[in-house]
């Protein structure tokens, strides 16, 4: 009879760790997507470094309005950014299709983008 109150009382403990947890992570994609559509490489390091979180190891769970950062960067002419984006990321995670079936470059190539800043860097990433 005592397992009831104290698994209730755990439930309810577990509920109310998670919700800050989620609004946290919500604000933190949100604090990415600004530094990345405002080419603000500076903030953004700043933001990663004090959330203890490395690029790499959430670039694939973050999109800022469906896009990936990478294509939000090329989308926004954030150069910085997306050069700072493109170095950061092994070149297994810069050859990976996204949604669409299109690899980042792949993408670059086909919508304008192949002569910017942003594609050497991931092609010098990959060696390509």
């Amino acid at each position: 009879m005592r397992l009831i109150p104290v698994a209730l009382g755990a439930l309810i403990a577990a509920s109310f760790v998670s919700a800050p947890a989620v609004a946290n992570t919500d604000q933190l994609v949100a604090n990415i997507c600004d530094y990345v559509k405002s080419d603000d490489k500076n903030r953004l390091r700043k933001k990663l470094k004090e959330s203890r979180v490395k690029l790499r190891n959430i670039y694939t769970g973050v999109s800022c309005d469906g896009s990936s950062l990478l294509r939000t960067a090329y989308n926004s002419n954030a150069n910085d950014v997306g050069e700072y984006i493109a170095k950061r990321l092994g070149a297994d995670d810069l050859q990976v299709p996204e949604a669409d079936g299109q690899t980042i470059l792949d993408w670059a190539n086909a919508n304008g983008h192949g002569s910017s800043a942003i594609t050497a860097a991931i092609k010098d990433r990959i060696g390509g």
